[in-house]
């Protein structure tokens, strides 16, 4: 849904909101879900057509209700949920800056009795209005997997009779902020680098992450990776500003202008990441921060600290296991040994990561530095073809042409 009016964003940063408040009203999450996106359709067609209602958020929540109650309605099995949903409540719908269900509603999305493989992906539709393809390409699967993992979510939801009130009365269960916190993480990596489209970044999307991870620090002041976790965003958010050219082109790290970095967010989050370390648990959000903070300390390229950044991606390949990570390891080594390094890492990774095209990218990055352009070349066009964000496409490309230019044929 495109209006061209700011309605699209409203209604993104909206419909968490609604869900969670119908969600803790009326205590199903399904049905409060399809009335959410009836009503979030509703105002994408009427809102630019009759004008935008004085109270969006409770316009909605209005519309919403009146969708599950007529949807209680048809059907019989559910009759006896009909008085609950149909009776007021005595509380009306809170206007903006009232009462935000968005935690309450991601931490309703992770109970116990899901995987985190199942409740995270749910979590990050609910909340982050991201597509099942945005989910699927975050986990590295297919769509048609993901899609599936979804719906088997919803419906274990269902079958366990899940509520609001479960979280309500135990709102810190590990299990679950562990997977909140991984909601977070991935909302704010679509926002930062978008997986598909013609924008780099969403900063709805990261600038939302950032607003959640706040609230949750807030409430868990003592947690080290909750802490670390912030961290990482202000820390890599810090760098938006530079990470665009002046007609929105990528702009690699290496070449960005470091003076537009915002320096209010690095020394906040290098004081965060200071003090989570100094707790001395470590865990995986608390090592990619202190791996942004060396990024974010060095004022020119050059001055990056190579060799520390090799040892804690090492350490955090340990800690994970994920490919991405090791795909990060061999960027680091080939700055540290050299490019033969680096590609000696990647081999095999194709096993674990796919096709992807951040794979192929890396390696075209380090054949170029090892003085195989033509290898390069045909790497970066095949990590170009299987992008799907038009920036990272367009940056490819032209990296391929320039490398086709300067190499004789």
């Amino acid at each position: 849904m495109s209006t061209g009016d700011g309605t699209e964003e409203l209604l993104r940063r909206l419909g968490p909101q609604v869900l969670g408040a119908l969600v803790r009203r009326h205590r199903d999450f399904t049905s409060a879900e399809d009335a959410t996106q009836e009503a979030l359709l509703a105002a994408a067609t009427q809102w630019p057509r009759d004008g935008r209602p004085q109270n969006p958020f409770a316009w909605l929540t209005q519309v919403a209700t009146r969708r599950l109650v007529d949807e209680v309605r048809r059907d019989d099995a559910r009759r006896r949920r009909e008085d609950l949903v149909a009776a007021p409540s005595g509380d009306e719908a809170p206007a903006p800056g009232g009462q935000d269900d968005t935690l309450l509603l991601m931490e309703l999305c992770c109970p116990s009795s899901l995987s985190p493989a199942s409740a995270i992906p749910l979590a990050l539709r609910a909340v982050g209005g991201l597509s099942t393809r945005e989910i699927a390409a975050a986990f590295l699967v297919p769509e048609a997997t993901m899609a599936q993992r979804i719906s088997r979510a919803k419906a274990r939801i269902r079958a366990d009779g899940l509520a609001a009130q479960d979280v309500l009365d135990d709102p810190h269960q590990p299990e679950r902020v562990a997977s909140v916190s991984h909601v977070l993480y991935l909302l704010f990596n679509e926002g930062y680098a978008t997986s598909t489209g013609g924008d780099l970044t969403r900063t709805d999307l990261s600038g939302e992450a950032i607003r959640l991870t706040r609230a949750v620090r807030a409430e868990r002041p003592d947690d080290p990776e909750v802490a670390g976790l912030l961290a990482l965003m202000l820390l890599t958010d810090a760098w938006r500003p530079a990470r665009t050219g002046p007609d929105g082109e990528l702009v690699p790290l290496a070449d960005q202008d470091r003076t537009r970095w915002d320096q209010a967010l690095i020394t906040e989050g290098l004081a965060l990441v200071t003090e989570a370390l100094g707790r001395g648990s470590m865990g995986p959000y608390q090592v990619q921060a202190a791996i942004a903070g060396l990024h974010g300390q060095a004022g020119r390229a050059e001055d990056t600290d190579w060799s520390q950044i090799l040892v804690l991606y090492g350490l955090l390949e340990r800690m994970t296991a994920n490919p991405m990570v090791t795909l990060n390891r061999a960027v680091a080594a080939a700055m540290v040994e050299g490019p033969d390094a680096g590609l000696d890492l990647l081999d095999g990774l194709d096993q674990r990561l796919g096709d992807h095209a951040r794979l192929h990218a890396v390696r075209a990055h380090l054949l170029e530095r090892a003085g195989h352009p033509e290898a390069a070349i045909v790497e970066f066009r095949a990590a170009a073809a299987r992008t799907a964000n038009q920036r990272e496409q367009q940056f490819l490309t032209l990296q391929a042409a320039r490398l086709a230019r300067q190499t004789p044929s």
